[in-house]
């Protein structure tokens, strides 16, 4: 899979995409990532990137000319690496929900290839997104200064789906989102700490009881914390026991 970011801050999209499993993914040349900078397509001196807004107001918007040269000369290297499908995603509050299964249907087109656009100031030319964007993806309901982190956790969520990126493959399975449910407690060493033990079933050995309690758990969260998580989820007869469960406190 190959990956390419036009932003004005490519320095710190290549940083950042070097560590973690983001990094040993990349290491691994499980996906390949490409920067562009749209200054390096303005035609001015001063090269400029940006203009205030039609019809007035704060802020500046950036430039259609150098963002759309940027998207093209990414496509145009995707296409030299091999790779005959490309989107175009603009990272932006306007943008869809990100979910975990989007991001799984991003990671699962391994020969496919994105081109992820990461606005600054107070957007892109609008005629920019119209003719080139694919697809708007939004991480969240808040604004950030810029695209470039919205793009980089795309990219982790979506690297650490790639086949081999993880050192062990169940740990993708086992995550918050995976089957609708946020994730249940994770305990380690030691087993009291600071007067907090960790719940007995974990030390009990018997992986049926461990199974049981942490589905419980992923529920009982997921109903406290998310709600509508379980509102979009069919819950079996073995569900609503365990839901009534933890919501009777039998929660050790």
């Amino acid at each position: 899979m190959r990956i390419d970011v036009v932003t004005l801050f490519p320095e710190m999209i290549e940083h950042a995409a070097s560590f973690g499993v983001t990094g040993r993914a990349r290491e691994r040349k499980l996906w390949t990532l490409g920067v562009w900078n749209p200054r390096d397509f303005a035609r001015d001196n001063h090269k400029t990137v940006d203009d205030r807004p039609y019809g007035g107001g704060p802020g500046m918007v950036m430039l259609a000319g150098p963002l759309t040269e940027a998207i093209e000369a990414a496509r145009a290297a995707q296409r030299a690496a091999g790779v005959t499908t490309t989107q175009t995603i603009h990272l932006t509050p306007a943008g869809t929900p990100l979910t975990h299964d989007r991001v799984v249907e991003l990671a699962r087109a391994t020969d496919a290839g994105y081109v992820l656009v990461a606005g600054r100031y107070e957007g892109i030319d609008e005629r920019v997104a119209i003719r080139e964007i694919d697809e708007e993806i939004a991480v969240g309901d808040f604004v950030v200064s810029g695209g470039e982190l919205p793009a980089l956790m795309v990219i982790d969520a979506i690297a650490r789906l790639l086949p081999g990126a993880l050192n062990d493959a169940d740990s993708a399975a086992q995550e918050s989102f995976v089957g609708g449910l946020l994730d249940c407690p994770h305990y380690t060493r030691p087993e009291v700490f600071e007067g907090m033990a960790v719940p007995s079933v974990l030390l009990s050995g018997n992986h049926a009881a461990i199974a049981r309690w942490r589905k419980m758990q992923a529920l009982g969260r997921t109903s406290e914390r998310r709600p509508a998580l379980l509102e979009r989820r069919a819950l079996s007869a073995l569900d609503r026991e365990l839901l009534a469960q933890y919501r009777e406190g039998e929660r050790q």
